[in-house]
């Protein structure tokens, strides 16, 4: 019998080993820190940064660098290879000789020799205005710089930033979701397993019950239908301790998924807060709790987006003046004379651009439809302030309520334990039957599941609360 209970101590204690004792603290550090969320808001919330830098880089100069290499198969010319003169046709010849024919009816006093010279001088003109055009390198440094553009810019680096913003916001929001899910996860553990230790008291109960009446029995002091209401009495409790345990697997289960552990883990929770309930001490209706909401700092954000974008669509018809400066260099170079050397000079350029818009009846049209959008998310705006207000007022007032629920269910089950000591001893003295006891018993339970479930509902309100105070 000894070695049978050191068997079971120890698979107890092997039991408690692999059970964690958890802290609502460490329950919520889990799950911010497990999976990829956190992660994927950083991401969204680093590049809504660079997207709000680089609209503030787009209002100074840009520097350019270009180059461009080209092969042409054949050099450009600007003589043609034959030439008529009034007296005579001068020819440059594909292998680079010049040819000279006199026209028909010119005195044959003039030497072929004279003729060669024309042809000859013409192909050294030929040649000079000949250029090599096979490799063409260009390379051109530029500088442009917006001077005005009808505020586009500055409004686009709004929108940015309150992009970013709202990245930020999007991130804090979901950090409270999550420590809510936790919070609501962990107190359902804590609740469910208290009503697993009253359905196990309540199962004992009904069992000693039992068989106190089955000797009754034997005795002759009750009768066989006594003995089959308590039977069946506790085989229904056994069948609510039953779901307990499930629930509390399940519930287990929930909580570990939220922290981001194998559904497996068993945990060991702090339950001394079940019952610690406190009211927030600012005011649940303050202008600056409902202004402090993620919902509406996003949608004040959204605003701000949609004046910026109506600003845009105003710039479109307004001048936009931008200035450019650059340095080219081509090779031929145009310094001397499209020579192919390497020893010309480049040349340097600035300018303004300005463009006017005279009939833009589209910009106007976009204008006028980015107006109305930001006016409707100002009534957006509007609206859910007073909608939060409406929602945080009830919360403040529910959590009023679960507290003085609990109170009462505290004060019930008081009552009902007391109620069953003394029907217990009743019962004992045979003063009472196995059914009157049963009921002190059953409503008993039901005063100490409803005095749990009480604390739970509060505790989960309150979680509420602090979220819409931003007290999380």
């Amino acid at each position: 019998m000894s070695v049978i209970c050191l068997c079971v101590l120890s698979v107890l204690a092997a039991k408690a080993a692999d059970t964690t004792y958890y802290s609502l603290k460490q329950c919520r550090d889990l799950a911010l820190s497990s999976g990829n969320s956190a992660k994927s808001q950083e991401e969204t919330r680093l590049a809504a940064r660079y997207n709000r830098q680089a609209a503030l880089a787009s209002m100074f100069p840009k520097i350019t660098a270009n180059g461009s290499y080209m092969y042409n198969s054949r050099n450009a010319h600007l003589l043609s290879n034959t030439t008529d003169f009034t007296f005579g046709t001068a020819t440059v010849n594909p292998d680079g000789t010049a040819t000279w024919k006199w026209r028909d009816g010119v005195t044959g006093t003039i030497s072929d020799a004279a003729g060669q010279r024309i042809a000859d001088a013409y192909q050294m003109v030929y040649d000079k205005l000949t250029f090599d055009l096979h490799h063409i390198v260009v390379a051109q440094v530029g500088v442009t710089q917006p001077i005005y553009v009808g505020g586009r810019l500055i409004n686009m680096y709004k929108i940015a930033k309150a992009t970013e913003n709202i990245a930020a916001i999007e991130s804090e929001n979901k950090r409270e979701a999550i420590i809510y899910s936790v919070d609501e996860a962990y107190w359902r553990v804590v609740s469910v397993g208290k009503k697993k230790e009253l359905a196990e008291q309540y199962y004992k109960l009904l069992c000693q019950l039992e068989t106190d009446v089955k000797e009754a029995l034997d005795e002759g002091l009750v009768t066989q239908s006594d003995l089959l209401k308590v039977t069946t009495k506790r085989g229904e409790a056994e069948v609510k301790k039953l779901q307990a345990e499930n629930g509390l697997t399940l519930s287990n289960m929930a909580l570990a998924q939220v922290c981001g552990l194998p559904l497996s883990t068993a945990f060991r929770l702090d339950e001394s807060g079940l019952s610690e309930i406190a009211l927030p001490s600012d005011s649940a209706n303050s202008d600056a709790a409902v202004n402090a909401r993620p919902e509406l700092r996003m949608l004040e954000e959204a605003e701000k987006i949609a004046r910026s974008n109506a600003m845009i669509a105003a710039a479109g018809l307004q001048p936009n003046i931008v200035a450019s400066a650059g340095y080219i260099y081509t090779n031929p170079n145009v310094d001397n004379g499209f020579s192919s050397k390497w020893d010309g000079k480049g040349f340097f350029s600035a300018g303004v651009v300005v463009n006017v818009p005279i009939a833009h009846a589209d910009d106007i049209l976009r204008y006028k439809a980015a107006k109305h959008a930001a006016k409707a998310v100002e009534l957006k705006t509007e609206e859910t302030r007073a909608l939060l207000t409406l929602q945080t007022t009830q919360a403040n007032q529910k959590l009023a309520e679960a507290q003085q629920k609990i109170a009462l269910a505290r004060l019930t089950c008081n009552n009902a334990a007391e109620v069953l000591r003394m029907a217990q001893e009743s019962y004992d003295a045979g003063m009472i039957t196995s059914s009157e006891l049963m009921q002190a018993q059953t409503a008993w339970l039901a005063a100490a599941t409803d005095l749990v479930d009480a604390e739970a509902e509060a505790k989960t309100t309150e979680t509420q609360l602090r979220k819409y105070l931003g007290k999380l």
